[in-house]
């Protein structure tokens, strides 16, 4: 069995990650999701958002069924979130189409462990999809999502939240500390 693939979850929410499971290495934009068992290992790998549902998700429904439609919402969370990274307010149509997302699977809410979680109620397919939807319209209704920025490596191709308005890195483990190693070396050099 190979081990689970790494990916880089670092905005605990549905939409941003699954978003970020596209990323440049060595200068090659990279799929981190091209078969059902990449997806299978993102499910188990994203944080309590997908994991903490008050309905258990049928991954093999969602593996037969939802593989390509996941990562056709994954390119529509990207034109939206980089228009929005991009300092514009989000269009209509983008909000419109993940409502509609939402409305394929509509969502119940159930008191679990003394929180209220989201529990699709359609099929597992649409389920998963229509949480990512959810919780990136959460974001937006928080007005967290206007924090949205693009990392600051210009060969890099994450979003993160930037609550504190000084960050400037998707991760200092991932591009920050590369970026301050590289520029370390230019100076040595010269």
């Amino acid at each position: 069995m190979s081990s689970p693939r790494a990916f880089p979850l670092i905005t605990g929410h549905l939409g941003l990650d699954l978003v970020n499971t596209e990323v440049v290495k060595r200068g090659t934009r990279h799929d981190l999701l091209v078969s059902e068992s990449d997806l299978s290992d993102w499910l188990h790998a994203v944080p309590e958002t997908a994991q903490g549902v008050a309905a258990p998700l049928d991954e093999q429904r969602i593996f037969t069924h939802g593989f390509s439609a996941l990562k056709e919402l994954r390119v529509l969370l990207r034109q939206g979130f980089e228009r929005i990274a991009d300092g514009n307010r989000p269009a209509p149509d983008w909000i419109s189409q993940l409502e509609e997302i939402i409305e394929r699977s509509p969502l119940a809410f159930r008191y679990v462990e003394g929180t209220l979680s989201p529990a699709p109620t359609g099929l597992a397919e649409a389920a998963i999809q229509s949480l990512i939807a959810y919780d990136t319209l959460q974001l937006l209704a928080s007005g967290e999502l206007m924090t949205l920025h693009r990392c600051a490596n210009p060969d890099c191709v994450l979003l993160f939240l930037d609550t504190t308005g000084r960050r400037k890195w998707c991760s200092m483990n991932l591009c920050g500390n590369r970026t301050k190693v590289a520029r370390h070396q230019r100076r040595k050099e010269n």
